[in-house]
């Protein structure tokens, strides 16, 4: 799909890569554009959500025809829900299969099997990947609006020993064909009590995926909605659960991601691996929903304003993991007024500079660093070495 130039619409040295890539988030502050094709118009908690490709298409023409101005693409702190902003510590994805199906005919791609090498993968072999996200912050030195992390607050934690901390195939009854919103986070609370995280605290790193078999609709998922998946956090008596919906995105086909990267059988799967990325590193960056980082213009999150790049720079790639390469869309690599083409940045970043995909430091007014619409986004695969400080 070839993504459409906004110079029009966006204009400056610094751009947002939404309006390259299509917005496809929630806003987690009052928006300034507000699309009504987003999957999250109307449904607010759809946070992060991955918009098909037909409906960013819908969604960039209507930019194109409505947006004036330029947009900015910094993202700022939302000051936190409950105390939390970013997983600010060493993340742990547990996945849970919803419902009988997955034992009886409900998983006819094996993606079960994948998304647990997956995300057995994301942090080992040196992937440099999920270093972006290292360099998102919380804590009560990170002020509400803040662009920027100030020394001493902790960051997201980079996963070295792999992030999947438990598998539940939970076959106590089928998925609802339809599963509101109300029993996706159910299932979520339901899944901490399975893994004996019954405490706020084993639950302030861990991230619940629920994954719906073939053939489910969970939240109108190839029906109504438009999207691919999202993520919210639901409160508890175990503390708030932070989880994402993940229906079978291979139901949707290229609409969803299939052979984005990788053509024939190779890439069948590769929605399941750039929607279930898409959806970690925003979980991990806006924890609870909208106390993280987000565009206060645009509603988008750090994966957001990279979504279905296909080609140039920011395009979805292949990552190597330690064990095997995944189809990986690139993520928003910024702060404060400039934008980070690689995988972490000093910390903290001198200010008015940046690390480019190679890792030199170059100013963003220097004529070799004009940013292009695309040129914020970075999928690990030519990314900067992650900073051993923010590799715990």
């Amino acid at each position: 799909m070839t993504i459409p130039s906004y110079t029009g619409v966006a204009t400056g040295a610094v751009a947002a890569a939404c309006l390259a890539a299509g917005c496809a988030a929630p806003p987690s502050k009052p928006a300034t554009l507000i699309c009504p094709y987003a999957p999250w118009y109307q449904h607010a908690y759809r946070h992060g959500a991955v918009a098909t490709r037909e409906t960013q298409q819908r969604m960039q023409a209507w930019y194109a025809s409505r947006a004036a101005g330029p947009v900015s693409n910094v993202l700022s702190f939302g000051g936190g829900v409950n105390g939390i902003g970013v997983t600010s510590g060493t993340p742990k994805v547990y996945l849970v299969f919803y419902g009988s199906q997955w034992t009886s005919g409900g998983d006819p791609q094996a993606a079960a099997a994948y998304l647990q090498s997956l995300f057995t993968g994301i942090g080992t072999g040196g992937e440099q990947w999920s270093g972006t996200m290292t360099q998102y912050c919380d804590g009560e030195r990170v002020a509400k609006g803040a662009t920027s992390c100030p020394a001493g607050a902790p960051h997201v934690g980079y996963p070295r020993a792999g992030l999947l901390a438990g598998v539940w195939f939970d076959g106590s009854a089928a998925s609802p064909a339809n599963a509101t919103t109300a029993q996706l986070a159910q299932e979520a609370v339901n899944a901490a009590r399975h893994f004996g995280n019954t405490s706020a605290d084993s639950n302030r790193y861990a991230l619940y995926f629920i994954v719906s078999p073939s053939g489910a609709h969970p939240d109108g998922f190839g029906t109504t909605g438009g999207f691919c998946g999202w993520h919210d956090f639901t409160s508890s008596s175990f503390g708030d659960i932070a989880y994402a919906n993940l229906p079978y995105v291979s139901d949707l086909g290229t609409s969803c991601g299939a052979n984005f990267v990788n053509r024939g059988a190779a890439g069948v799967l590769d929605g399941f691996s750039i929607v279930g990325g898409h959806e970690y590193a925003e979980i991990v960056t806006d924890q609870n929903p909208a106390g993280g980082w987000a565009n206060a213009q645009t509603g988008e999150e750090n994966a957001d304003e990279c979504a279905w790049i296909a080609a140039g720079q920011g395009a979805s790639a292949n990552v190597s993991m330690g064990n095997g390469a995944y189809a990986m869309q690139s993520t928003w690599s910024g702060r404060s007024a400039v934008a980070f083409v690689g995988a972490v940045a000093d910390d903290p970043p001198r200010q008015g500079w940046a690390r480019s995909a190679t890792g030199r430091i170059v100013h963003p007014n220097h004529s070799s660093h004009r940013l292009s619409l695309r040129s914020c986004c970075t999928s690990g695969a030519d990314a900067a070495p992650v900073a051993s400080d923010r590799a715990r």
